[in-house]
Order: structure tokens, then sequence, then C-alpha cells
């Protein structure tokens, strides 16, 4: 792993850590939380980033929060995150005990009035967020679409894969083609790695991924073209790749709205109705 990828996940544990400590602080949280066990709920496939991610919080987090407890991970697949949160909001215990990850775009999903949304992210407790995350769009090696001009004067659009609609790898597939007049050809319904895997079976040309998804791939630059990144300012790890607002100054609305919120990845939650004294 790079010393990149490393830090951010630092500065991101910690700065839930602190988020953590000062919900519970003092005696009165020893109490609720010694000797407990609590549930860390992913709403993805293990294997992927957001599973690494979760179980970075579960194995350190508990250290930072009085009592001790003990904190476990669970898979609760689907939908891209939203089936987990729809079943948090509707059926979770208001304990304290059960912290849920959401996805970068669940909060978009919501405003936009998505009919697979059926929870209200105001009336669950917000812990805090993971991370800023970096957007980039990546091509394989092996096709023709080196660059954004090049896709948006291909014959065919490329074939890009792409998770459930509640990730922000889906919300800036979906920006990519507003923001800079391009079209792709989605194939949709991959979870997590399947699309590593679509992409080295080509069944697939490219994919949207994380900066610090992608810099771990040691090989990344032999097998894959970054063509554009979210921005606003260029990702340290690829001074090269262009952002979209150097390629299109006028990108829209839409992408100016969904930019800053998507880029918030992976923000920590508890079931509605919550008390305060049971933050955890």
């Amino acid at each position: 792993m790079s010393s990149i990828g490393v830090r951010t996940r630092a500065e991101a544990f910690f700065a839930v850590a602190i988020l953590l400590t000062a919900s519970v602080g003092g005696a009165g949280g020893a109490e609720l939380y010694e000797g407990k066990t609590l549930s860390l709920l992913v709403g993805f496939d293990p294997g992927g980033m957001a599973d690494a991610d979760g179980r970075t919080v579960a194995q350190y987090l508990g250290r930072h929060i009085p009592g001790s407890p003990k904190i476990v991970v669970q898979n609760k697949p689907g939908a891209g995150g939203i089936n987990s949160i729809n079943s948090a909001f509707q059926n979770g215990k208001p304990d304290g005990l059960t912290i849920y990850q959401l996805a970068s775009a669940h909060m978009l999903q919501q405003l936009s009035g998505s009919p697979a949304v059926r929870f209200n992210l105001a009336e669950m407790p917000a812990l805090g967020g993971w991370l800023k995350s970096s957007y980039v769009l990546m091509l394989r090696a092996d096709t023709p679409y080196k660059s954004i001009d090049a896709i948006r004067h291909a014959s065919e659009p490329p074939k890009i894969g792409t998770q459930g609609l509640g990730t922000g790898t889906y919300g800036y597939t979906i920006g990519w083609q507003q923001a800079l007049g391009i079209k792709f050809n989605l194939l949709r319904g991959y979870e997590g790695n399947e699309q590593n895997l679509a992409l080295e079976r080509g069944e697939i040309d490219g994919r949207t991924d994380t900066v610090g998804a992608i810099i771990q791939r040691s090989d990344w630059r032999q097998r894959l073209v970054a063509v554009v990144q979210n921005g606003p300012g260029r990702h340290p790890a690829m001074p090269d790749v262009p952002t979209v607002d150097e390629l299109a100054p006028k990108p829209g609305l839409l992408w100016q709205t969904m930019n800053p919120a998507l880029s918030v990845d992976r923000p920590y939650v508890l079931s509605p109705k919550t008390p305060e004294g049971n933050l955890a």
C-alpha cells in the first residue's frame, strides 16, 4: 500500500474516533459499552474498499470508546448499500449498539426522490465522515479510449461497468457523461471487485474508482489509462490526469452539486431515535 493510502486512512480513522469518543464521553459511556459487542454494518460484499474501511474502523475504534467494546463487521450487500440503510431505518434498534456505513451517494439518492430509498438520513444520528475521496475514470490500456476527446469522437461508446445506485462510483459514472458531453454503454450490477475482474476478462472497457483504490495496484500504469479525475485540484498521485473543471469550465449544475457531496466518502450513522446518551 502506498504512503498516501496509509496516511489518508489514518487521518480518516482518527477523525471518526474523535467524534465517537466525544459522543459517548465520561463514565456513563463506559457503563453503557463495557463488555458489549457493537455491530458495524457494511452494505457491500467482503473484499472491496468499503469492506476494508469498515474493518479498519472495527479493528481500532473500540479502543477509543469508553468501556472498550468489541466491534464486529457484518456485510449486508444489495442495491449499492441502499438495502442495508433501508433495513436500518425501518428495523434498527435505537440502542447505540449498531453503526451503519453509508455510501457517498445515499444522501443524493434521498434528495432526488429515488424510489429505492426508504430512509430519511435527517433522522439517523450522524457520527462523522470517513474520508474525502478523489475519483477517476479508468480505461483499459488496450482500448482506443486514451482521453476524453477520444471517447467523445469514438464510433462506439466505451463499455463502463457500474455498481449500485447508492455508490459514489455510480454517481460519478453518470456525472462524467453529463459534465463532459460524452456517452457510455453502461453495464450495471457489478459489486466491488467484480468490476476489476470484468476488466481483466475484457468484459468492460473501464470503470470509475477512487484514487486510493487504484494506486494500491502496483501495475495500474501499465494496464490502465486515467482520463479524468473529479477535482477540483489534481490528486498528488495523479498529477498528469486532468480534472473535469479543466476539460469543461462550465460542467453544469448537476456536476457542481454532486461533486462536493459525493467526494465525502462513507459517513457513519446510527439507528433513528437513538438517545444522545447512547451514541457510540
